[in-house]
């Protein structure tokens, strides 16, 4: 494998197990409060059109666009995402913005959903639920969870995969991550928040930058030095500047709204 399928995968698996993170939460919230039947059925109907959408667009775009112009496009898209995870990131860390808490999210999910009145799936007016039987709030939480969670991954496989000519590579590392993160979440039985997920982000906000650099010029004609090796230089440098602006920010101090910011933080 060549550098670049090396980062490649990499930033794929990561952000893919950032939001698979934060789906769990979501699904595991309703199966305690709904019913697991319900929660899982709306997660595999999630995963399913997910899988559609990779097929659907990825596809198409790997074999019909010509490679330079969809580098420079989706070199840009993913300068756009990189940039925003990176900035966030650099927040958190400088202490600017609240830390993103799953077992925060976890409690909010679990006490809204509480609330809920009891239903059947397709018996909108209700009738007692029970455990086992299919609740049409729990579906639909598990569903828009884990759709919302993945479209972002979905975006990133399909630009990084075509733009690279490994859309395979680039799925098979997301399905990876899902994987990895259920088979642990089901070990462990909680919500993942000892998962170093801030550091997680900013470690894919790096290389999606990286990529995205690297990939507007590649389109553009330009020739890197080194070739593939440059991205590791691209992504040394905007480690660097992360670091140096995150201790920059630090010594500000926090500000007054994130100080006093609920823990529950939007990534």
């Amino acid at each position: 494998m060549t550098t670049s399928t090396v980062v490649l995968a990499l930033a794929v698996f990561g952000a893919s197990a950032v939001e698979m993170v934060e789906a769990l939460t979501i699904v595991t919230a309703a199966g305690v409060t709904r019913g697991w039947r319900s929660a899982l059925e709306g997660t595999m109907v999630a995963v399913v059109v997910l899988a559609a959408l990779v097929i659907a667009v990825g596809v198409p775009l790997a074999r019909l666009v010509p490679i330079n112009v969809l580098r420079v496009a989706i070199g840009a898209l993913l300068l756009v995402l990189g940039l925003d995870w990176l900035r966030k990131a650099v927040l958190r860390a400088s202490g600017h913005k609240a830390l993103h808490d799953e077992d925060a999210i976890y409690a909010k999910t679990v006490a809204d959903l509480s609330t809920e009145p009891a239903t059947e799936a397709g018996n909108a007016t209700g009738g007692s639920w029970r455990r086992g039987r299919r609740d049409a709030t729990g579906f639909t939480v598990a569903f828009k969870g884990v759709f919302l969670e993945g479209m972002e991954v979905v975006l990133i496989v399909i630009t990084l995969g075509a733009s690279s000519g490994h859309l395979a590579l680039a799925a098979g590392a997301a399905a990876c991550a899902a994987l990895v993160v259920c088979v642990v979440g089901y070990l462990v039985a909680r919500q993942l928040s000892e998962v170093p997920e801030n550091a997680m982000k900013l470690a894919v906000g790096i290389m999606l930058t990286s990529f995205g650099v690297f990939w507007v010029g590649e389109g553009s004609g330009l020739h890197w030095p080194g070739s593939d090796l440059m991205i590791l230089v691209l992504v040394g440098v905007f480690a660097l500047t992360a670091f140096v602006l995150s201790l920059a920010m630090r010594r500000l101090g926090p500000s007054r709204r994130a100080a006093g910011a609920d823990t529950v933080a939007s990534r």
